[in-house]
């Protein structure tokens, strides 16, 4: 074994190795490879941020926004969910202590532009809750420590909130001129907080089309009694929420679908609780379920709600509101349907 490893040695003498790479070049060569892998990582990194650019790009505006509207009859906020969902609410000038609103002149000598733009809702909702917020804290914990208060049902006032005990608060809101921030002014309790909102120009939302004068069917209730029946349909996880009217019994039928089952509530004896009562022609639509329960909490806070239709199928809620000192405000939500060749395709899909 020794005498054929020699051989081999001997043999390879006459071809001795050389290496592609010089020991002179080696270090080059080295650093190039290095810096092509720096080089290269460097690449990667900023074509993954590029793909990200176009979401960090887009303003906040474009998320899910609130557009503001100011008259000198009130303040009118709307915001709308893929144009299948629109709510809108009004403050009327006579909610405020004082309510002032100076239109800057037209350059043409007309009526002034009312001052219109669109902030970031979630923003807005994030400083409104600094107002009272020993309340929702309150009521987040007892929300843990008791479920039967995170349900559908829990609409009843605390005893003990500030509003009850009649601990005051100010709520200022400036707007100086347009792309201003639209600054909101917390007093409670000896603490004084200030917040702008950046504003931004706006995208004016068509409103949801609702035809008054094809009115299908009016119906006015008191809130509770609607929010009653949706905790009733809640347990069954409903993906689908199907509103009929008719002009004899059951009157008002609300029934849920979703793959667990189905669930209903009618008025027929409760035909009581209708205060108003108009139907033209029996009238059924679908909508999505998740998109009605966001207006749950309009149902909690208001007195009374106004179902109406029209020939297009469009369902307008309207919440009354009582205010401090008699007044009234409303909230509005307007909602498109389930088209009918889409509920055919999920019943033959059920099937």
């Amino acid at each position: 074994m020794d005498s054929s490893l020699l051989e081999v040695w001997q043999a390879s003498a006459g071809s001795p190795f050389l290496p592609v790479i010089g020991k002179n070049t080696q270090f080059l060569v080295a650093f190039v490879l290095l810096l092509s892998g720096l080089i290269a990582t460097g690449v990667f990194a900023l074509n993954r941020s590029l793909a990200n650019l176009v979401v960090i790009g887009i303003p906040a505006c474009a998320a899910f926004g609130v557009h503001v509207q100011i008259t000198e009859d009130g303040i009118r906020f709307a915001t709308d969910h893929a144009r299948v969902m629109q709510g809108v609410a009004f403050l009327d000038k006579a909610l405020f202590t004082a309510y002032s609103v100076r239109l800057p002149p037209s350059e043409y000598g007309e009526g002034s532009a009312l001052p219109n733009f669109q902030m970031p809702l979630e923003s807005l909702l994030e400083v409104l809750q600094i107002f009272g917020a020993v309340d929702v804290a309150t009521r987040a914990q007892k929300a843990e420590q008791d479920p039967y208060r995170g349900n559908l049902r829990n609409y009843r006032p605390d005893a003990f909130s500030n509003q009850m005990l009649g601990i005051s608060g100010t709520c200022t809101l400036v707007y100086s001129e347009e792309g201003d921030p639209f600054k909101i002014t917390i007093e409670e309790s000896g603490v004084k907080t200030t917040a702008g909102l950046t504003t931004y120009l706006p995208e004016v939302p068509e409103d949801i089309p609702f035809d008054r004068s094809d009115l299908m069917f009016k119906i006015i209730m008191p809130s509770r009694s609607l929010l009653d029946s949706l905790a009733e349909i809640l347990p069954t996880s409903p993906e689908r929420l199907t509103i009929t009217a008719v002009k004899t019994s059951p009157y008002l039928t609300l029934a849920g679908t979703s793959d667990l089952g189905s669930s209903g509530v009618d008025f027929a004896r409760g035909r009581d609780l209708l205060e108003i009562f108009t139907v033209a022609d029996r009238w059924s639509q679908t909508y999505r379920f998740d998109f009605i329960k966001n207006s749950t909490e309009a149902m909690r806070i208001s007195s009374k709600v106004s179902l109406r239709g029209d020939g297009q199928g469009v369902l307008s809620l309207q919440f009354m509101v009582d205010m401090e000192g008699g007044t009234r405000s409303f909230l509005d939500f307007r909602f498109v349907p389930f088209l009918k060749h889409e509920d055919d395709e999920s019943a033959e899909g059920e099937e």
